[in-house]
């Protein structure tokens, strides 16, 4: 590969292993872009870095698809996007592939501070504004806590049982009924 690489190019690579349901191999990923492993690490970080990065943008990306086309906005808009978001989430087969290969990487890319839970909540304080509820938190405070509670609810197979996506919603729809 000629000129430099972009960050922006590395995690779409990486992206591309990661759909596929192979894990990102960092030698393998600096090598198919021309690119040292040092260079590869200034550029994108560790491979959790990296890992959170392809998850943050692949949930971006699928966050933008559900809420193309445009709906009435409102607490029912709200509750429908949270709840094929999650569905969607829990239904996708690489991400399936990498809580099977690798919980704990899973848990401590997705559940921790880092790139997924910033931009799950950036996105989620975006609808909660766009459908007009207000809350006597910080709105980026109550979007942070659906988040929380979906994943929690979303990767319940982890603790040993099933995702429990409709006892999710209950839960959410109480959280999001105290807006004014």
């Amino acid at each position: 590969m000629t000129g430099p690489v972009s960050t922006d190019t590395v995690v779409r690579a990486a992206t591309a292993a990661y759909l596929h349901g192979e894990p990102i191999d960092m030698s393998a990923l600096a090598a198919s872009l021309g690119l040292s492993r040092a260079t590869l690490y200034r550029r994108v970080g560790n491979h959790e870095q990296l890992l959170g990065l392809v998850l943050a943008a692949s949930a971006e990306r699928g966050y933008r698809a559900l809420t193309a086309e445009p709906a009435e906005p409102g607490m029912a808009n709200v509750l429908a996007v949270v709840e094929r978001f999650m569905r969607t989430v829990v239904e996708a087969e690489p991400l399936r592939s990498l809580v099977a290969r690798d919980p704990v990487l899973f848990v401590r890319v997705v559940m921790a501070p880092g790139p997924v839970e910033a931009g799950a909540t950036r996105l989620f304080t975006e609808l909660l504004e766009t459908n007009g509820l207000h809350f006597t938190a910080p709105t980026a405070a109550i979007a942070q806590a659906v988040i929380r509670i979906a994943d929690s609810f979303m990767y319940s197979q982890l603790l040993g049982g099933p995702p429990q996506l409709d006892e999710a919603i209950q839960v959410i729809r109480l959280l999001l009924s105290t807006a004014d």
